[in-house]
């Protein structure tokens, strides 16, 4: 499979060509499915926490006497039956971790990759460089690259190019090492340099078979 190399003016630059096992896989929505969940479970901090009756403040003294009111009996104010009392069954903080096959996750990184391929909504550019690490510059390169939504993807990512884009709401800038699922689907778009995808191609050369 080929591919065309371009620079930010979208002229061609030169040929590249991709791997069958890496950006040519069916996709199978159920396996995407599971990783985005289990993505999503990891990123959970699970800090929340509600107070039981044991932890409310206060709750001392008898609301009112045992007999004779005509009432259900009471020993305390911090009862969850009552107004600012304590909450039953309320959340506790734990982890929503959980483990996933590595098979799993290349599998569908790889079926993600081969689907926006397919789509024709990856860019491979020559390289993703910025000369004075402006916003207002980087914004008009992809604007008139003809790119709104974006995952820029480099091996190397260059301070002056991480600060451009850093105020930009609709582009994300990741090493390649994080690529993931995700923030693929995400954004929508893929835009890599000429690097990041050999760097992938040979970091997981005989990892990708099935």
């Amino acid at each position: 499979m080929k591919v065309d190399i371009v620079n930010w003016k979208k002229e061609k630059v030169s040929d590249l060509s991709l791997p069958e096992d890496l950006f040519g896989q069916e996709l199978n929505p159920y396996l995407i499915n599971e990783v985005i969940r289990w993505q999503r479970a990891c990123a959970r901090q699970g800090t929340h926490k509600a107070k039981t009756r044991a932890g409310v403040r206060g709750g001392g003294k008898k609301p009112f006497r045992q007999k004779g009111t005509g009432n259900a009996r009471q020993g305390s104010i911090r009862s969850p039956l009552n107004r600012g009392g304590g909450v039953t069954f309320g959340p506790k903080p734990r982890e929503y971790k959980y483990t996933l096959p590595a098979k799993v996750k290349k599998a569908a990184l790889k079926q993600t990759l081969s689907w926006l391929v397919k789509e024709k909504k990856v860019f491979f550019l020559e390289d993703m460089k910025s000369q004075e690490g402006k916003t207002k510059e980087l914004s008009d390169r992809l604007k008139n690259f003809g790119v709104k939504k974006a995952l820029l993807v480099d091996q190397d990512i260059e301070p002056l190019f991480k600060r451009a884009c850093a105020n930009l709401k609709s582009f994300q800038v990741l090493p390649v090492e994080g690529l993931n699922v995700y923030d693929l689907l995400k954004y929508g778009q893929l835009m890599m340099s000429k690097k990041s995808v050999s760097f992938l191609v040979e970091k997981y050369k005989g990892v990708w078979e099935k």
